[in-house]
């Protein structure tokens, strides 16, 4: 966790993060920073205010994505936490704020919580259709998938849209007492969750295996953590859930419906001037830091003007 003061701490480096983009008529954009296999961008600037971002890779190919855009419509932030390999998430990188952009234009740049569902819907059916082309040359694809989770700024009103256990955390000011409280803003899909568990039950009343329990850890079919994600249409669609794919994604029973759901949850959160910063990261910040900590943490490294901290894993 060495690497969170410096992700943190207030520099004159701007610039992009691993394979992240800063993009967009008002972000800015400098050199990149690296140190092993911590990629950073300490400070920049976007529509809403400033921003600092950083990943550190984990597996062998980084399976994470993340960005920024700014523009007309406000600011928009994604953190994609890929698993089973990197298409997902870098799909999602190139099309999500794509369909997000081009479906806000048809209601004259209105930002709504169905912009933002039908861009996440309209993602999801894009890389099954890759899934589906790449099936008879590469068909581990269809178990590759990536949790998403998305902030949009629009007209002081903050939308956050959640697939899977990323989180975003905001740090609000409380009243007069230079104090900051942590709240979480973002709901999760991980079968850990006890709700998560009696949704999918609710879900699947017939099926006596939708979570199992396995080695103290709860998994959707015995196999996947998550209960929403974009991609992993092997537990979606009867068709890729069959050889030639490995035999430990495969379920005996055909799929009436699918599994996981790619219909993310939606909060609309007005903003207000104790709102100080967020933080958006996935789940790998969140194993190691309490949400409260983290909030100290940026507390600690204070800047002038509204921030949006991004800390992808």
């Amino acid at each position: 966790m060495n690497f969170l003061p410096r992700c943190l701490s207030y520099s004159e480096c701007s610039g992009g993060v691993g394979r992240s983009e800063i993009r967009g008529g008002e972000s800015s954009n400098g050199g990149f920073g690296k140190d092993g296999l911590l990629w950073f961008h300490d400070i920049g600037s976007c529509g809403s205010g400033e921003f600092s971002m950083a990943i550190v890779q984990a597996n062998q190919v980084l399976e994470d994505q993340s960005q920024i855009e700014s523009g007309p419509f406000g600011t928009f932030v994604g953190v994609y936490d890929g698993h089973g390999g990197p298409e997902a998430a870098r799909y999602i990188c190139d099309h999500l704020f794509r369909h997000f952009q081009a479906i806000s234009a048809e209601g004259n740049g209105v930002v709504t919580e169905e912009t933002i569902q039908r861009a996440f819907l309209e993602t999801e059916r894009g890389f099954t259709s890759v899934v589906s082309e790449n099936w008879n040359s590469r068909p581990q694809i269809a178990t590759v998938g990536s949790c998403c989770l998305v902030g949009a700024i629009y007209q002081q009103t903050l939308f956050i849209a959640n697939l899977g256990d990323s989180r975003v955390v905001l740090g609000k000011k409380v009243g007069n007492t230079g104090e900051i409280a942590a709240i979480q803003l973002s709901t999760e899909h991980n079968a850990n969750i006890e709700s998560v568990r009696w949704e999918l039950k609710d879900l699947h009343p017939n099926d006596p295996q939708i979570v199992v329990l396995r080695h103290g850890v709860w998994r959707v079919k015995g196999i996947i953590q998550v209960s929403r994600s974009i991609g992993d249409v092997y537990l979606k669609h009867t068709k890729f859930c069959r050889e030639p794919i490995n035999g430990k994604f495969r379920v005996s029973e055909p799929l009436n419906m699918p599994i996981l759901l790619a219909t993310p949850s939606i909060l609309k959160h007005p903003l207000h001037p104790n709102d100080s910063f967020l933080i958006f990261a996935s789940d790998g910040l969140w194993e190691h830091l309490s949400n409260q900590k983290a909030v100290e943490i940026v507390k600690s490294h204070p800047r002038k003007v509204f921030k949006l901290s991004g800390i992808p894993h």
